[in-house]
């Protein structure tokens, strides 16, 4: 699966772009670098003979650069709290299993609810109406063993597979299941949308597969569930239920960000927090902004709905994440639960072994000094990523931008040109010039 140059650096060869689509995806920046990079061997001499982690070991070397993609998504599995670093390797292995086990639970809870769900199919039309009545003509689907990629065969009946789709009468008479139900064609179109250009998703098993998760979730979780930031755990890990807690690890973090009514934006809370840090950093740039009708930074919201995927390269994206992770690990966030759905579902029982504030990753051990936690928690490190991004074009921003569109549009070229290292680099400077000056 790897291919070396004669540098000793992994050819971009982990995230294959199909050759149709190579003119129009950005190439990847990141490289392989011994003695930066968490290295396979590294990774393996940080575990104890029992498989404790010393993170903070870990935590150094991917904020130096990154992972190594060959163990990413094993490494993304503590990063993300899905297992503490002072476990076992039997207690992640029970851990695991249990996990396991929940997971198909609802996936079958949810199959007996549509039997889409698992079939290897991908439902792209809607199939039930508000009031619960079945919709039986059109019923659009995705075969997972066919050639094209539309999602275009029109079925009442039974499909080519033998299963019965479209051909029951019955209204549904519960709320929830109809609102489930309603989203899972709407699930259907974004995945169809999602990392197309990748090699990996001309295998239909794998869309299948992310429509399932997805769909699983949503019944979970009716607030949140994007298929940008699940699509990376199906690359990453083989297994469906592990990479559906891995995300839905994920969404815990930024499950608020998806919270939108009437009267609020789901991100409000951190576009507000933007405002703020630009007004202290970047004055004549903030006034610009408010000048144009942008102070309420609403030109910034897709940056962190879908943390810089549309910017940057799917390899670049994941070095991205991982080391923003890093920076603002805490060893506590394992074991914190936060509801899913109606239902409180708590597998992982466990408490953290805190050893010493070099756990912490380095972000938080800035806020932890500084007392710069809230009542909603630490300003994720994503904010200050965004600081730096409107930082970096601040000059263009004050004289070229003489309205709303100007400033999306220069900002829309940054796709494909940001350094992800670098960005993560001036946004820990910017967060240190913020907190001196904010406590001032």
């Amino acid at each position: 699966m790897m291919r070396w140059g004669s540098s000793g650096q992994a050819d971009d060869s982990f995230y294959q772009v199909r050759s149709d689509c190579s003119q129009n995806v950005p190439s990847t920046k990141f490289k392989i670098k011994a003695g930066k990079t968490l290295s396979v061997r590294k990774w393996h001499a940080a575990f104890t003979r029992e498989g404790c982690l010393d993170i903070a070991s870990v935590l150094s070397r991917i904020q130096r650069g990154g992972v190594h993609p060959a163990i990413r998504g094993e490494v993304w599995e503590f990063l993300l709290g899905c297992f503490d670093p002072g476990s076992t390797f039997d207690e992640r292995e029970q851990i695991r299993h249990r996990r396991r086990i929940q997971y198909a639970i609802w996936k079958e809870e949810c199959k007996e609810m549509d039997s889409h769900v698992g079939s290897g199919k991908i439902v792209t039309a809607p199939i039930i109406t508000e009031d619960g009545f079945p919709i039986q003509d059109p019923l659009v689907l995705l075969e997972a063993t066919s050639d094209t990629t539309q999602g275009t065969s029109t079925t009442t009946g039974s499909n080519s597979n033998g299963i019965e789709v479209g051909n029951s009468t019955n209204p549904v008479m519960d709320k929830q299941i109809i609102d489930w139900k309603l989203t899972l064609h709407q699930i259907g179109l974004d995945v169809l949308r999602t990392d197309r250009s990748m090699v990996f998703y001309e295998d239909k098993g794998n869309l299948s597969k992310l429509w399932d998760i997805l769909a699983v979730y949503a019944w979970i979780d009716k607030e949140v569930g994007m298929s940008d930031l699940c699509s990376p755990m199906i690359v990453l890990l083989n297994d469906e239920a592990d990479a559906f807690w891995c995300f839905e690890r994920l969404m815990r973090r930024l499950r608020g960000n998806f919270r939108c009514t009437q009267q609020s934006v789901g991100v409000e809370n951190q576009l507000q927090h933007l405002a703020s840090i630009i007004q202290v950093l970047d004055p004549k740039l903030h006034d610009h902004l408010e000048t144009l009708g942008g102070g309420d930074y609403l030109f910034a919201f897709r940056m962190f709905m879908v943390l810089f995927r549309r910017e940057l390269s799917f390899g670049d994206s994941l070095y991205l994440w991982e080391m923003m992770w890093a920076l603002e690990y805490d060893p506590g966030i394992f074991s914190t639960y936060e509801e899913t759905g109606a239902e409180t579902h708590k597998i992982d029982g466990m408490k953290p072994k805190v050893k010493s504030i070099r756990q912490f990753g380095k972000y938080e051990r800035e806020n932890m000094k500084n007392g710069a936690n809230d009542d909603d928690g630490p300003v994720p490190i994503s904010v200050f990523l965004v600081a730096s991004v409107l930082k970096e074009n601040s000059p263009k921003l004050l004289q070229e931008a003489r309205g709303i569109d100007d400033v999306i549009r220069i900002l829309n070229n940054v796709n494909g040109n940001l350094d992800a290292k670098r960005a993560c680099a001036v946004a820990l400077k910017l967060h240190r010039k913020y907190l001196k000056k904010r406590t001032r």
